[in-house]
């Protein structure tokens, strides 16, 4: 197995699929200072999804500013949610990270926000988390790096975080430098090459947490983009199960391992993926993000 090209804070690093997480068998084993497991999750369907599939001018509409989910996209959080805990990955999450996007902050609260208790009945409902619905559940952090690619659709715009605090309370926004959305611009839509780097930047943050295994809520362009870059030099066969569009709420899992480590040897260290779907017949393609 070929090892990606990105340079991670002076050590590259090797990404595996991770088939099952029970029951995966390793070539090699790697400390777990060396290792980290992230399940990439793509948003369930939000209202401009449905829209999006009659032709990208429907994306353009301010209806759809910072869409929510559709009705369709509750019921996959609350598929997948179930699914997360009857496989035991729910438990075994240290942090989810989100996009600070409302479909985004939607799903992860409704997916990893504990015990089910979030309130998703109605397509303008907004699942937060009191004090005791967090007890069961790992934290919860915004961070604008895993956003959509930025500029001219109105969905990919984000509210005030004074707004999101609000609907939020139990989801942290510490990392969030703006009040107000500086990022997405009316006239420009962000380059592909400008989202796969900022993919780059973020898997560069992340390696810096502490934690282990992680949750990562964002959307199909950005996780699509990201992957494409880590696995640039990959096998054609590697980057055919890893790199296809994400279905809304899949779940995606690989391992990172510190290269470092491993000498002249790739880790072959699980074959496959697991993947987990919010409804498994939700197209494999869509317009929108």
């Amino acid at each position: 197995m070929d090892a990606f090209a990105a340079l991670f804070r002076g050590k590259t690093f090797v990404v595996s699929p991770l088939s099952d997480l029970d029951a995966a068998i390793a070539k090699h084993l790697y400390s777990l200072q060396h290792c980290k497991i992230l399940h990439l999750v793509r948003h369930g369907q939000g209202v401009h999804n449905m829209e999006g599939n009659n032709g990208p001018e429907a994306l353009l509409s301010q209806e759809f500013f910072d869409a929510q989910l559709s009705p369709l996209g509750w019921q996959q959080v609350d598929n997948l949610r179930k699914r997360a805990e009857a496989s035991g990955l729910a438990r075994k999450i240290d942090l989810v990270i989100t996009s600070p996007l409302l479909r985004t902050l939607q799903t992860a609260v409704g997916v990893f926000g504990g015990d089910g208790q979030s309130q998703t009945d109605g397509i303008d409902a907004h699942p937060s988390l009191t004090a005791t619905a967090t007890v069961n559940c790992p934290p919860i952090v915004a961070v604008e790096l895993c956003r959509e690619r930025l500029g001219v659709h109105p969905c990919d715009k984000r509210r005030s975080i004074s707004e999101y605090r609000s609907l939020f309370p139990a989801i942290d926004f510490k990392l969030i430098e703006s009040e107000d959305d500086k990022l997405w611009k009316a006239n420009t839509r962000e380059p592909f090459e400008e989202v796969a780097a900022r993919g780059i930047e973020f898997m560069k943050w992340l390696w810096t947490r502490q934690e282990k295994e992680i949750a990562v809520v964002s959307h199909g362009i950005f996780l699509q983009q990201t992957l494409n870059a880590l696995l640039n030099d990959c096998q054609a066969s590697f980057n055919q199960e890893l790199c296809p569009r994400f279905t809304n709420c899949e779940i995606r899992s690989v391992v990172i391992v510190d290269r470092s480590i491993t000498g002249s040897c790739y880790p072959e260290t699980i074959s496959g993926e697991l993947r987990l779907h919010g409804d498994a017949k939700i197209p494999s393609e869509e317009v929108s993000n």
